[in-house]
């Protein structure tokens, strides 16, 4: 039986409560899936550095690394040596191990390279000698990489410029996951629009949206909108933000999970508001391909990695950064809703669901045409 080793080189999440401890979870999920369909079994080693080596040691000696067809896996946003609790490697060897035995048989790797926060110091809070050590270890990790893997799959081409790794590069962004969608709601009155992400930093953009649904909403209410964000931010809000969102009576709310896929049902479309910068150009946030899992059509500013990824299949309308574009990009969404709505319906789930992520991971490292 043909296989596939699945490689994490840190513990898998218990708590999904961001991106990048989803993703993991999600990915593995859509091989286990895509494996049962093509009759191909999917061997998973991850945990701490111990655990991995246990697992791999095992599974060699008992023979069931035979027949592999290639090797998918994920970093963190740590240097993988460091992923083990406080950062001490019980086992700094065995991804070595793991990687080199792949590739002296032949075996095909890729791995996801999830960042490159590291490399912008607006963004990397470590400082003096801290920072030049951690910043070592990244580029120590990005030779490795570029030793062991066959292909580097990132969140986007445009994050390829940033990355010093001299293997090919290909895009692998977010997967949707399929859900049955709501019915097409018909307009005598407001329109619900939502936005789901953080509010502590101007850079995800709400202040640039409350601006904006002023505009829209100056005459007369066309949209009401919904914040979802976590308690805690919300709390720690100036007074003066927060009399802002009640001034444009915009709903605040907590949810995530199933309440949040309920709130989603209520709902027209979506916001993705970011201020463009270097960093947001090459990043597709995961709030993006949950929008379009849920049906919404996105009004999103021109960070250059979500504007492809919206306008190749036609999922939503792109702005520039400022009030008068955006809300141009509101109007021009409540008058052409549906036609997005039906793109979305057509082509997301067949184009962009977690297990097409897996179709493209096996035909990229198996030398298959797209």
């Amino acid at each position: 039986m043909k296989k596939v080793l699945v490689y994490y080189p840190f513990p898998l999440a218990a708590q999904r409560n961001s991106g990048s401890k989803l993703r993991p979870h999600e990915m593995y999920n859509a091989f286990c899936e895509w494996g049962a369909k093509e009759g191909i079994e999917v061997i998973l080693i991850s945990g701490t550095s111990a655990e991995r080596e246990k697992q791999f040691c095992q599974l060699r000696n008992e023979g069931k690394l035979t027949n592999l067809l290639f090797c998918y896996m994920e970093n963190q946003t740590i240097p993988l040596w460091l992923t083990d609790p406080g950062h001490k490697p019980q086992r700094p060897l065995v991804d070595w191990k793991v990687l080199r035995y792949l590739k002296e048989r032949h075996v095909p790797v890729g791995v996801f390279y999830r960042d490159v926060y590291w490399k912008f110091d607006e963004l990397y809070p470590l400082k003096g000698w801290k920072k030049k050590i951690m910043q070592t270890i990244y580029r120590w990790e990005e030779r490795f990489y570029e030793k062991y893997c066959d292909v580097i799959f990132l969140p986007s081409l445009e994050m390829g410029k940033y990355v010093s790794i001299r293997r090919p590069m290909v895009d692998l962004p977010p997967g949707g996951k399929k859900k049955a969608l709501p019915s097409k709601r018909h307009h005598d009155s407001t329109f619900q629009a939502i936005y789901v992400g953080g509010i502590n930093n101007d850079d995800y953009g709400l202040p640039l949206l409350l601006d904006a649904l002023e505009v829209v909403n100056r005459h007369q209410r066309f949209v009401h909108l919904t914040v979802v964000c976590r308690k805690d931010e919300y709390d720690a809000l100036p007074v003066s933000k927060k009399e802002r969102i009640q001034q444009l009576q915009a709903e605040v709310k907590h949810v995530s999970g199933e309440e949040l896929d309920r709130l989603y049902a209520q709902m027209d479309f979506a916001f993705i508001p970011r201020i463009r910068s270097e960093y947001n150009d090459f990043s597709v946030p995961v709030k993006l391909v949950e929008y379009l899992s849920n049906g919404l059509p996105v009004v999103a500013t021109s960070c250059l990695a979500q504007k492809r990824f919206i306008e190749a299949d036609g999922y939503g309308i792109i702005c520039d950064d400022n009030k008068h574009s955006m809300a141009e990009a509101i109007q021009t969404m409540m008058e052409s809703l549906d036609g997005y709505r039906d793109n979305i319906a057509q082509t997301f789930v067949a184009k962009h669901s977690w297990v097409a992520r897996v179709e493209k991971v096996k035909k990229t490292l198996m030398g298959e045409d797209e």
